[in-house]
């Protein structure tokens, strides 16, 4: 699969280590290529107050009026896990890495060599944070959600000035769950002509609709928010896909990438009875040595034995070197122009 296919863990665990574990297992059996894990601690992500500005709005679908310290305390993946992940994700083979926010989870995540990171959608903004992780040289991809064109430029401006060429760039729309017509695929190729640089989706509708339309598109990554059972709940439960559903997506995703191909035009090998089967010139009617070639006893008929169509205005006329049957293919070298 060339796409590649990251399951988001998030707050999914439900602050479980075993249920952790478990969801890495899940995700490569599901045919994930990755997961990924969030690095923050809650108080590096806000301060625990409960004044309006520090509660999520109250018409907010899934975590209106929570605060936003009890949501990331609740959601947070602990940094004592962190070595016992990496080392079973190496275990049994599937990569893993992480989304930090700050300084502090990139230090952690270096000293765990965590083979690439990514950025956030909220943190587009934290250009110091982002050329920390630049300076890093590993690969970054980074979602796009909720940022204006404006704070793209500044973040793709922030990695390459730090000499990190390796960056993708995530279509993302941060609504959760969000509605299928605010997706927008076609702004994937806004990203790739204004950038000049991979692009993917960062999908979190219901269903894999959008997903495989953006493979189809050309996205380089899938991300999807992955969870073992819904009915467990958890702060990211309603927009993420079951192993089944994962399952189904990844392997969407390699009949695309099969059904995409190569750009040469040839003609291909299960095409071979359908080729054999076009039209041809064929004698339709039995014809005696010096008779002339016409209309009355030529026609363009299934299969491909004889000349194309294409020659029968040029052939009229000709006349046959020998006695034929009905149904012989009319070719060049039993017809002649002399003597027409």
């Amino acid at each position: 699969m060339k796409t590649q296919l990251i399951a988001e863990i998030s707050g999914n665990h439900l602050g479980s280590l075993e249920r952790c574990l478990a969801l890495i297992e899940a995700a490569k059996l599901a045919g994930a290529s990755a997961v990924k894990i969030q690095t923050y601690k809650p108080e590096t992500m806000t301060l625990p107050l409960r004044t309006p500005d520090f509660l999520i709005s109250k018409d907010h679908e899934l975590w209106g009026g929570q605060s936003l310290f009890d949501l990331y305390k609740e959601a947070h993946t602990p940094w004592e896990w962190h070595e016992n992940l990496f080392d079973f994700a190496s275990q049994i083979g599937i990569q893993i890495f992480s989304s930090p926010f700050d300084k502090s989870a990139v230090d952690l995540l270096e000293d765990l060599n965590t083979p690439l990171y990514k950025i956030a959608s909220l943190e587009t903004g934290d250009i110091p944070l982002i050329r920390y992780i630049a300076k890093t040289k590993k690969p970054i991809i980074a979602s796009t959600g909720a940022s204006t064109l404006s704070e793209i430029d500044e973040l793709v401006e922030a990695v390459l000035s730090e000499g990190n060429k390796n960056l993708t760039l995530l279509l993302c729309t941060s609504a959760y769950p969000t509605p299928t017509d605010q997706v927008h695929l076609m702004r994937m190729d806004l990203l790739k002509s204004r950038y000049e640089l991979p692009v993917g989706l960062s999908d979190h509708t219901l269903g894999n609709t959008a997903s495989l339309a953006a493979v189809a598109k050309g996205a380089s990554v899938i991300e999807r928010h992955f969870i073992i059972d819904r009915q467990q709940g958890g702060p990211d439960s309603s927009f993420s896909l079951e192993p089944g559903e994962l399952a189904a997506l990844s392997a969407g995703i390699i009949e695309i990438e099969l059904s995409l191909g190569i750009n040469n035009w040839e003609i291909q090998p299960n095409e071979s009875e359908s080729r054999r089967l076009r039209r041809s010139l064929i004698i339709t009617k039995k014809v005696f040595k010096g008779e002339k070639v016409s209309i009355e006893n030529v026609k363009s008929l299934r299969p491909g034995i004889g000349l194309q169509p294409k020659f029968l205005e040029e052939i009229i006329g000709y006349t046959y070197n020998e006695d034929f049957e009905i149904g012989t293919p009319l070719t060049f070298d039993i017809i002649s122009k002399e003597n027409t």
